[in-house]
């Protein structure tokens, strides 16, 4: 009787230097909500800083966390810290020994790519890169300094290294286009819908607010643009700061010095108390100068908010705000956005019915994009049928 085949499901690597729940962040929210959804069609592998402590590995569900180097601080000052980015680049060659039919980064912090290359080279597999944002020459000068324009010539360099380049958005897609001729597909950032409505379903009394804002307290993301817009308008009006970061101290002391009724939390980890945080306020604002997608304001979305956020030429999330059923998009001045959340909580805009907007969510499932995901990393592997159900391939065949 001929032995049947022992099948086994294709090995996915996925690399990047922070990862939910152990560090915040849209990227890190990505990589782990996508991991656990791909992991019915792989055997799924994140390779990371070793955030949970001493130990090398460490399993959640059907997810493995692999420690590449013990943690560093991502940000120094504000910005991105090239001490940090160095020591996890060499921390990669770690994966020379590791088990996988393909290897995935995250684009960020950069450094790390030409060694993933180099890995992915000598292992004869594919490499992919998922890509969150392109900065322009200006912008990473703005950033670094002199210095930024050495960082863009790299960034640019890494942009031609891997085989597939997978795009947060679509805007980001059209950017990359315009750089290199490198493969580029899209697989847009999403919202747990189910998460979302389980923790508004469990009655927890959360104290109301006008206006609330999450992301990482950084200059970018311009949380003092909201505060100067909040002390415009002409009543009082309280609001809701959620996140971590170097600005988190001279934002309390500015919105005292505002003499506004601001509330700062520092604390947030479950995602549960987050949206129910987030759904106790009126509006949800954006103020980022710069964002690949917006999580958050897909989030706020979900959390039946409407959302505000600027025209700012780097914030790709006024694409997505645009588009959704309750999203504003206002001039990049604190004037214009003062009058913005003055319109909104005045009841001045045009009320969005809850049947519309629950139609747009719906496109924007994580699950949607792990299948989109699935599908551009298929022909990659030899294995048309990864695509449309769970993919598995016998011991010994060729990946």
């Amino acid at each position: 009787m001929r032995p049947v085949p022992v099948l086994v499901k294709p090995v996915l690597a996925c690399v990047t230097d922070a990862v939910a729940p152990f560090h915040a962040g849209g990227k890190e929210q990505r990589t782990a909500e996508l991991s656990a959804r791909l992991a019915d069609r792989f055997e799924v592998h994140v390779h990371t800083m070793r955030w949970w402590g001493d130990e090398p590995t460490r399993r959640d569900g059907d997810v493995t966390y692999h420690g590449l180097c013990r943690p560093h601080p991502l940000y120094v000052g504000g910005r991105r810290s090239i001490r940090q980015a160095l020591a996890f680049a060499l921390g990669c060659l770690r994966l020379l020994t590791a088990r996988f039919d393909v290897l995935e980064a995250d684009h960020m912090p950069y450094l790390h790519l030409p060694v993933l290359a180099l890995v992915a080279r000598l292992r004869r597999r594919p490499f992919v890169v998922t890509w969150h944002e392109v900065w322009s020459r200006d912008y990473w000068r703005s950033y670094l300094g002199p210095a930024g324009t050495l960082a863009w010539a790299v960034e640019r360099m890494t942009m031609r290294l891997p085989q597939l380049i997978v795009a947060a958005s679509a805007e980001t897609a059209v950017r990359l286009a315009e750089v290199v001729d490198t493969p580029v597909v899209v697989a847009p950032n999403g919202v747990d819908l189910a998460a979302v409505e389980a923790a508004l379903g469990r009655r927890v009394e959360v104290p109301a607010v006008d206006v609330v804002t999450v992301g990482r307290l950084l200059p970018h993301k311009r949380v003092d643009l909201l505060l100067e817009a909040l002390a415009r308008i002409d009543r009082p009006v309280t609001a809701r700061v959620i996140g971590r970061g170097p600005q988190a101290s001279f934002l309390t002391t500015r919105a005292a010095a505002l003499g506004l009724d601001v509330t700062v939390h520092h604390d947030v980890d479950d995602p549960a108390e987050l949206y129910r945080l987030v759904a106790a306020a009126r509006v949800f604002v954006l103020p980022s100068a710069r964002e690949g997608f917006g999580i958050v304001a897909l989030e706020g979305l979900a959390c039946g908010l409407p959302v505000i956020t600027t025209a700012a030429p780097d914030n790709l999330a006024r694409h997505l705000v645009a588009d959704a059923p309750g999203g504003f998009v206002c001039a990049d001045d604190v004037g214009s956005l003062a009058r913005a959340i003055a319109d909104v909580l005045d009841g001045t805009t045009a009320v969005v019915g809850k049947a519309d907007r629950d139609a747009w969510l719906a496109r924007h499932g994580w699950q949607h994009t792990a299948d989109r995901l699935t599908a551009a990393l298929a022909p990659l592997l030899g294995s048309p049928t990864v695509a449309s159900s769970p993919a598995h391939r016998e011991v010994g065949t060729p990946a």
